[in-house]
């Protein structure tokens, strides 16, 4: 899976909602860090998170896959 990709979806999402990493964290309770990880597409989110930070971003999870092979 190309989790750099994944990450960049997040991060554009999340750009567009108006969130910081930090918020964002607060609302699906991850850390600042682990966001910025997961957005960089070193950390791949479990299903759990995964699904929590699509609810929080408001789109289907499946938006967060789009361009990933």
């Amino acid at each position: 899976m190309n989790t750099r990709a994944l990450g960049l979806n997040i991060k554009a999402e999340r750009n567009r909602k108006e969130l910081s990493q930090e918020r964002l964290g607060e609302l699906v309770n991850l850390s600042t860090n682990s966001i910025s990880l997961i957005e960089k597409g070193k950390q791949i989110p479990n299903a759990i998170n995964l699904y929590l930070i699509a609810k929080v971003l408001e789109v289907d999870i499946n938006e967060l896959f789009k361009g990933i092979e």
